[in-house]
This record gives structure tokens, C-alpha cells and sequence, in this order.
């Protein structure tokens, strides 16, 4: 069965490492994608004021896309994306005032009433490829490496979309044992990075992305998966500024889910662009005898 792929914005710039990865996986899964034609920016963050309509209408018109191509499902790899695609895609189906209002000022545009569905590829190889099929195809177990699944809020949050429970979220912790990683819990996995808080009041953010850091590496993390650009960003890019900013802050490598997986995978480490990432990210990897000193 064909998919709808949208990468949307940040994956086709700063986080190529995200989708690189994620594509080489479908291939090597063999899962049949097409990337969405003539999509837009989502959006970003879905607005949460009720009345302001106008912000559905970006990710709406990707959903139409999807639609129009003859397909029911659209597969994301970005949280933010994911999460502005679902609850655009739960407007539309479930409201049928606002849903009216969207549509007819969309005219130019066929009428959507959410007939696609919107999946991220950690409930897609969840719920459909399944956790057994994917360790069928493992040729490079992440044995030895310690790893904390963080999910931050949009995975999660509201519980309308929400991948997994949000209480007590297991789909990155079955996904990461699933490779062969020993996977570390630990309370932070839940708590905001400090999303966009990080251009209003960056200091305000820093700390926050500080105590996440922290708290993976007191429960014995050495790495960090995640699933969110702006995540990556906060907990990954920022960590000099983290490390400059508190005397007790230790440096940890942060990871996109599809990195690893494409690690294990046996993919070609090239394929997933780990200068992207932190240098200690490919280090430790190395260290670990998961791929090659000559590996980039």
C-alpha cells in the first residue's frame, strides 16, 4: 500500500540528518512512499485560540494534497508537523461549523472533511510494519548503548492525537529495545524542551532543556532519541550554550529516532549525515563498534 510522504519545512534544510535517515528506512522496510506534491509549510504550531481559523487553513491544504492524489494516509516524521497535520485533520472531521467556514473560504479548493489519515512513522512501524518484522531486519544491534527516549509535548499532547499514552508513553522505549539499545527511563522524557521559548526568552528555555539533559544523564543515559526538529535544536545545538551556562551540565549526544535506526539497519552511516549532529554523537557511536572509525 502507497503512502503520502510530507517532510515538511525544517527536514529539507537543518534537519536533512531526520529525513535522510527516515528515507533510507523506508527503503530498506520496504515501504512504498511518495513525497507529497506542491506541499506547503504545516504551519508549524497549531494555534489554540478558537476562533482564529485562518492558521488551519496551511496544514488543511496539505491534507487536500494528499486527497487529491488518490491516497488516505500521510506519514510525518516531524512531531510539530505531526501534530499540526492531526489536530487540523480532527478539526475538519469532527466540526462541521468551522469546517464549513474553512472550505468555503478555501473555494478555489475541493471540500475536505478529513477523510485522509495522518500517521508518524513511529506509530506507522508500530501499528503497521510491527515491532517483530523491524527486528527481523536488525543486521547492527545497538548493543551496550544506553539510551533515554524523550518524547517532548507534541507526540503527546493533546490526547486527541496522541501516539501513546500520555501518562506513560512506551512507543520510543519498545522502539529503541526493539534495535537493541538498553533503554533508560527517566522523568524528564515528557517535559517541554522549551519549544519556542527559546526566541522569547532564551534564558528561560536554556534552563529548562538543561534539566532534561541533566536528568538523562543522573538516571545513566548516554544518548538522548527524539523525533522533533526543534527539540534537536534546544537539547542538541544549544548544548554549548548549556554547558557554558551551568557549571553541572555534562555533554550528552542526541540523536534523531531514524539515525539509529538506520545504524541498526546497516544503512550506510553517510546516508544519515552525523555532522549534523554533535561530534560526540558520531564518537560514541564509533566508541560503541556500531560503525566504522571511518564513518561520516
Amino acid at each position: 500500500m502507497k503512502i503520502s510522504y510530507y517532510p515538511g519545512c525544517t527536514l529539507k534544510t537543518k534537519a536533512k540528518n531526520l529525513e535522510r535517515s527516515a528515507l533510507a528506512c523506508f527503503d530498506a522496510l520496504g515501504i512504498e512512499y511518495e513525497e507529497l506534491p506542491r506541499w506547503n509549510c504545516c504551519g508549524a504550531v497549531y494555534s489554540l485560540a478558537d476562533d482564529d481559523l485562518i492558521h488551519i487553513i496551511a496544514p488543511v491544504r496539505d491534507l487536500i494534497r494528499v486527497k487529491e492524489r488518490g491516497l488516505d494516509t500521510v506519514m510525518t516524521l516531524c512531531s510539530m508537523c505531526y501534530n499540526t497535520l492531526a489536530r487540523a485533520n480532527e478539526l475538519m472531521k469532527n466540526n462541521e461549523e468551522k469546517r464549513y467556514t474553512i472550505n468555503t473560504f478555501m473555494d478555489e479548493e475541493p471540500d475536505y472533511a478529513g477523510e485522509v489519515r495522518v500517521v508518524h512513522f513511529l506509530d506507522y512501524l508500530r501499528d503497521e510494519i510491527g515491532w517483530d518484522k523491524l527486528k527481523e531486519k536488525i543486521k547492527v544491534p545497538l548493543n551496550d548503548l544506553k539510551v533515554a527516549p524523550y518524547y517532548g509535548c507534541t507526540l503527546l499532547r493533546p490526547r486527541e492525537v496522541a501516539l501513546d499514552r500520555p501518562d506513560k508513553p512506551t512507543v520510543i522505549r519498545t522502539f529503541l529495545e526493539t534495535l537493541g539499545a538498553i533503554v533508560v527511563d527517566f522523568p524528564s522524557a515528557t517535559v517541554c524542551c522549551g519549544s519556542y521559548q527559546v526566541l522569547g526568552n532564551p534564558e528561560a528555555a536554556l534552563k529548562v532543556s538543561h534539566g532534561i539533559l541533566d536528568d538523562a544523564v543522573k538516571n545513566g543515559a548516554e544518548a538522548l532519541a527524539l523525533a522533533c526538529p526543534l527539540c534537536d535544536y534546544n537539547l542538541g545545538f544549544r548544548q554549548d550554550a548549556i554547558l557554558n551556562s551551568f557549571t553541572d551540565a555534562k555533554e550528552i549526544p542526541v540523536y534523531y529516532f531514524t539515525q539509529l535506526m538506520a545504524v541498526a539497519l546497516g544503512i550506510d552511516p553517510a546516508v544519515s549525515h552525523f555532522e549534523l549532529n554533535r561530534e560526540s554523537s558520531l564518537q560514541l557511536l564509533r566508541d560503541k563498534k556500531l560503525i566504522s572509525g571511518a564513518a561520516s
